[in-house]
Formats: structure tokens, sequence, C-alpha cells
């Protein structure tokens, strides 16, 4: 009975490793790094770039698994409702995924999601989550689910990375209001 019960202790343990999100190695005060990246804006193809959207004031690259799954939805649905105070804030929004990103044109029309509101960039490869260490780890090769501010000078002011969607707007909100402090 006893070794029945570690054995589920330590699946439980390894469950909750596996399902936990990578925490990023890029801290607060650390150069992001510079990127472009195919990205869709209510459907219309252009290509993001990082220093182009830097110029214009903070940048919130929020990273996410991918397209059309069921927490992204609702991620990319938050921060469509929000965009408003971002922009009223001189914000970029920018999500980012290495998943699905064949779906990205239609994500970022739909209503329930994107709204043609802010854009979503294509990462192909991961590399751009490599980058910025935010890789699911039960999932290679696809986006793991962590928000970074940065600052027009390029570096990162506030970092949160959580597979939950439901924290990840008012995070980033709260950092990029305290820009402005």
């Amino acid at each position: 009975m006893k070794s029945s019960m570690k054995l589920a202790a330590l699946a439980v343990v390894l469950a909750a490793t596996l399902a936990s999100p990578a925490f990023a190695a890029l801290k607060e005060g650390t150069q992001a790094p510079d990127f472009s990246a195919p990205a869709y804006l209510a459907g219309q193809p252009f290509t993001f770039k990082l220093a182009d959207a830097l110029k214009q004031g903070p940048v919130v690259v929020y990273f996410f698994p991918a397209a059309h799954t069921a927490g992204c939805n609702v991620e990319a649905h938050l921060f469509s409702q929000a965009i408003d105070q971002f922009k009223a804030l001189h914000a970029t929004v920018i999500g980012v995924t290495a998943g699905h990103t064949s779906e990205l044109a239609d994500f970022s029309k739909e209503t329930e999601h994107c709204s043609g509101k802010f854009p979503v960039a294509a990462d192909e490869g991961a590399k751009i989550a490599k980058e910025y260490d935010a890789l699911l780890l039960m999932k290679p090769g696809w986006s793991d689910r962590t928000s970074y501010v940065i600052a027009p000078s390029g570096k990162i002011t506030h970092v949160y990375s959580a597979l939950s969607p439901k924290k990840h707007v008012q995070e980033t909100l709260d950092a990029v209001k305290a820009l402005e402090k």
C-alpha cells in the first residue's frame, strides 16, 4: 500500500512538472532580443519588427502555445477587450506563437479572438520563443504562455509566465501603467 501511495505521489509530481510552464530566463532589466516575424492584423499579412514598434512606445510581447486552442482563444479575447487601454498608454501588443501558424490569418480577424485589434506573429520553428526562453516543456517546438513588457529602450521591465491565460492581460497592463510613473 505504501509503495502505491509513493508511486501515485511521484506521478502527481511528474505530471505537475511536465504541465508547468518553463520559467522565463529573461529577467527584468535584460535587453530584449530584437526580432522580425511574419504577422497578421485583421487577416492582413505584414512583417512585425520589434525595433519599429519600440519607437512608438512600450511593447507587450505575449507568447501563446497555438491559435484556436482553448486557453489561447481566451487570452486573445482578453487582450482584444483591453486593447484600447494599452493604446491609450501608447503600447503595442503582439501575440507570438509557434503553434498552428497556418491559422493565424483567420485567428487575427475572428471576433471571438483578436477581433482584428492587435497583430499575431508566426514563430516558425519556435526560434523567437527560444531566444525569449518561452518554450513549452510539455510540447516541444511550441511557445509557452509567457508575457513580456518591453520599455522603448528595449529593456524588459516585466515578465509573467503561467499556463492560465487569466492574469496575463492585467499583469502586462499594470506593468505598462507603471512605466508611465
